[in-house]
């Protein structure tokens, strides 16, 4: 480690030295110029990581993904991967000889094979079509791998005599998905024998089945494991198709064993979501994260159990002492909640060696942190402490390898201690950010109207002056139920709008997680209720400091936060000079029949508006209030925005028009629920902070 303290030591040292250079701000251009760091993996053996880094060039509209190698005592990363494209999915094959990874650079994505420090870099399969993700089996005697299957005809296969046609045939429902419509193909394992560094002819162990593992669209290879003994996969999908597949979160994990060729639903009894399994070092158990309310996809995410050796069942049942409803028997095996009367969702788990403890990240005063539970007491301990965002974690010893971002800070590579202590392995950014001033985060803890404490983000410009008055803007969140944490978003981004001399205001209002399920689980059905006035007293109360300009408010927002806007535009008391809504819900009738997973306006809505009776919910619709909107609006929607149609946005900036009010849709034809290429959203920025100069400067 002397290398690295003296590393350490000069960058601090340098660091001394950037007070006295030109400070800039924080820009558009600034920040897709940042690597993006993610998927960081440690060796078998410990010490030594691999991760990777996506680079943007805006010139060129386009990314590129290489993979990067830190080992214990080196002073800096080692670049492994340099093709044109990109590299992804890099793991290291069980006995740490090999790192295998993704690759397109023969024309399909392929799996391929390095040595450790990159040497002899090898394509070893040829699939057709491509694959989506891979995992080696502990023994090295098999390779998992996912592709896409046509299961179902296209109109080229039911008239093969118009090949020039392009239309889309559907029967039922489900025919499009967040960004993409139904191509008639279902992602499937496959398993291939695994010879010498070289993969045979794979297995389809979901032959004919028209469904998707891992499940899409948002689903990787984390919804896939291998049993230790490498004789059995447990993976997540959720089988069921058109119309039942729309209203329902129903998805199970299945156990599939290579011997016999059969396939097992092991969480057949819970109606909601389950995913992500993770064995135990003797495989004696499984566990996975898995929600209890069907249709409800905010739900706690417990840490459910099954034991299968039967002399540990025993010992299980004698040391649980299970009250009613605790355990569950089914097949000689034993489910338990280890979460019960743990008020947080639990994810990313992992046993320790000797399988005694199960550690995994949890969301705790927006933020988010990694503990610790003994299993033999379901006691939980509190690894981690600190204003961050944990996104991922991996046992080192003693130790923990986190990757962690905050407002202040992209994501990096820290290593943790036992006694708390951190050391930063990795300074991807340091160079693009080393002469940029950022703004401080504060956090406050303010009294909402029915008396309960909410946590509020402010977010101050560089250079603050309390002398001077600032613009301020509140930002309202997404979701709906998705912490305002310590993020670095690369759309909503913090930094900027206080770069741009803009107090942020970032409320963690009702319907948000990390403050437990009852004020997570408030929002469903009461949208425009008592979260809107959590909204309003989070900037009532900044605004009442000396140091905001109270005549100049704006409130912006995407998804929930759209609506969220919308809302407000017609229920805000004349607090707002302007609004910017992106994605926003406007008409909750339309919505309800124009979005694809009916399980969301089902559960969130409490029903369809044709129910009788009525629900209550579509009393909050934007639309109702137009009649009171009179406030400047900018409206910025996706054309492959399939959650949230961009009609919706439509219909926002019609009215707007209509009424005569200052307006200005912003429409992205080839973007998503997402502005996800770096010249659309660095125009994007520049669009919102055109719009906000213009009226609150």
């Amino acid at each position: 480690m002397k290398n690295l303290r003296l590393f350490m030591s000069a960058f601090l040292m340098a660091g001394m030295t950037f007070t006295g250079l030109a400070q800039e701000r924080f820009t558009a251009e600034t920040m897709w110029k940042l690597g993006r760091v993610g998927d960081v993996q440690l060796a078998p053996q410990g010490g030594s990581i691999i991760y990777g880094v996506t680079w943007y060039n805006a010139e060129t509209n386009k990314g590129n993904r290489d993979i990067y190698k830190l080992d214990p005592n080196a002073e800096s990363p080692r670049r492994l991967t340099e093709f044109t494209g990109s590299e992804f999915n890099a793991i290291w094959r069980p006995d740490g000889k090999k790192i295998g990874f993704l690759s397109a650079e023969s024309g399909s994505v392929q799996l391929w094979e390095m040595g450790p420090h990159g040497e002899n870099k090898e394509q070893i399969s040829n699939i057709e079509g491509g694959i989506n993700g891979f995992l080696y089996s502990p023994d090295m005697q098999y390779i998992a791998y996912t592709k896409d299957v046509k299961i179902e005809q296209d109109v080229h296969d039911r008239y093969p005599d118009l090949p020039l046609a392009d239309a889309l045939i559907y029967d039922d429902l489900m025919y499009r998905h967040w960004d993409s419509w139904h191509d008639y193909a279902y992602s499937h394992i496959f398993i291939a024998p695994y010879n010498n560094g070289k993969p045979g002819e794979g297995k389809d162990i979901m032959p004919g089945e028209p469904w998707d593992s891992p499940m899409t669209p948002f689903g990787g290879m984390e919804q896939i494991v291998w049993s230790p003994d490498s004789k059995a996969l447990a993976y997540t999908c959720k089988k069921l198709k058109g119309r039942e597949y729309a209203v329902s979160t129903n998805s199970d994990i299945y156990l599939y064993n290579l011997t016999s060729g059969t396939t097992e639903n092991l969480s057949e009894s819970n109606p909601g979501y389950d995913q992500d399994p993770v064995f135990s070092p003797d495989g004696s158990r499984l566990v996975w994260r898995s929600m209890e309310t069907p249709g409800f996809e905010a739900d706690k995410d417990r840490i459910m159990m099954v034991e299968f050796n039967p002399k540990a069942l025993e010992k299980l049942k004698k040391d649980l002492k299970p009250k009613a409803g605790q355990a569950v028997s089914i097949k000689s095996r034993v489910y338990t909640d280890l979460s019960e009367g743990f008020d947080q969702s639990s994810s990313q788990f992992s046993f320790s060696a000797d399988g005694k403890y199960l550690y995994f990240i949890s969301g705790i005063h927006a933020t988010y942190q990694v503990y610790k539970m003994e299993l033999a007491s379901k006691k939980i301990t509190r690894l981690t402490s600190g204003d961050h965002d944990i996104q991922s974690y991996a046992i080192d010893g003693n130790d923990l390898i986190i990757t962690k971002m905050r407002h202040d800070l992209p994501t990096e590579v820290f290593r943790v201690r036992p006694d708390g202590s951190e050391e930063q392995l990795t300074f991807t950014n340091r160079h693009i950010l080393k002469n940029v001033k950022l703004g401080k985060s504060e956090k406050r803890w303010i009294t909402t109207t029915d008396g309960k404490k909410m946590l509020v983000w402010v977010i101050l410009p560089p250079d603050f002056d309390p002398a001077k008055q600032y613009p301020a803007l509140l930002y309202c969140q997404g979701g709906p139920q998705s912490a305002v944490s310590q993020f670095f978003s690369y759309r909503w981004n913090f930094q900027m709008m206080a770069a741009n001399d803009y107090v942020v205001v970032a409320p963690n209002r009702r319907g948000l997680p990390t403050f437990g399920q009852e004020w997570n689980d408030q929002i469903s059905g009461d949208y425009g209720g008592q979260n809107m006035k959590d909204y309003l007293t989070a900037i009532d109360s900044v605004a009442a400091e000396p140091w905001v300009d109270e005549n100049r408010l704006g409130a912006v927002g995407a998804s929930y936060g759209g609506f969220s806007v919308y809302w407000l535009a017609g229920n805000h008391n004349k607090r707002f000079k302007t609004f910017i809504s992106h994605c926003g819900i406007f008409n909750f009738e339309s919505m309800y029949l124009e979005t694809e997973e009916m399980f969301f306006v089902n559960f969130d809505y409490k029903g369809a508006f044709y129910d009788n009776p009525r629900p209550k919910s579509y009393d909050f619709s934007p639309h109702n209030f137009v009649g009171n909107w009179d406030t400047p609006m900018l409206v910025v929607h996706g054309g492959y925005d399939f959650r949230i149609p961009y009609t919706q946005g439509m219909q926002a900036f019609n009215a707007n028009q209509l009424k005569g009010i200052p307006s200005r849709f912003l429409f992205f034809p080839n973007e998503t629920h997402f502005v996800l290429k770096p010249q659309n959203s660095i125009l994007w920025q520049r669009e919102f902070f055109n719009w906000l100069d213009t009226y609150l400067k």
